[in-house]
């Protein structure tokens, strides 16, 4: 490749660069039951109480937007050093974007992607609600169990 034996410092940087990047894009909140944000903190939640009914497996997918821009903008540095003249560097640029943003969606939707479970509660009040949270080991929910279903208007958890 001519970008490589021309400028090993530029590619060394750029794929330094996306790679941290693209892994602290990465660092995402527990969404367990027993985690809380800083921004939760403090903040009153009413409490109800009920039964677990139902208990569903679901998988919690990622955000792929911050990989598909790091991985475009990185395919679109790569590909425009590919070839010599303003048209081969073009469309090596416009290539380089297009499959590096969707191989860094890819990889990010991956690496987020979490294991989840639906928690259906029959509320002592009345009614019933699903909750979709990620599993925690150290909450191993059954139907059955008796557990609280606190909420702040945006957010819901169960918890014992």
């Amino acid at each position: 490749m001519m970008f490589c034996q021309n400028h090993p410092m530029k590619l060394n940087l750029l794929v330094g660069l996306s790679t941290i990047l693209l892994f602290s894009s990465c660092a995402q909140d527990s969404m367990t039951g027993n985690t809380y944000s800083r921004d939760e903190t403090r903040q009153a939640q009413s409490v109800s109480k009920g039964r677990i009914t139902d208990i569903r497996p679901v998988k919690i997918e990622g955000n792929s937007t911050a990989g598909a821009i790091i991985g475009g903008i990185a395919g679109g540095a790569l590909g425009s050093n590919i070839g010599s003249g303003r048209t081969s560097n073009t469309a090596g640029a416009i290539g380089g974007a297009l499959v590096g943003g969707a191989l860094g969606s890819h990889a990010q939707q991956a690496m987020q992607s979490r294991k989840g479970i639906e928690i259906t509660v029959r509320l002592d009040e009345g009614g019933s609600l699903a909750v979709v949270q990620e599993i925690s080991a150290s909450e191993p929910f059954r139907v059955g169990d008796r557990v609280r279903v606190l909420s702040t208007g945006s957010r819901t958890r169960v918890a014992y």
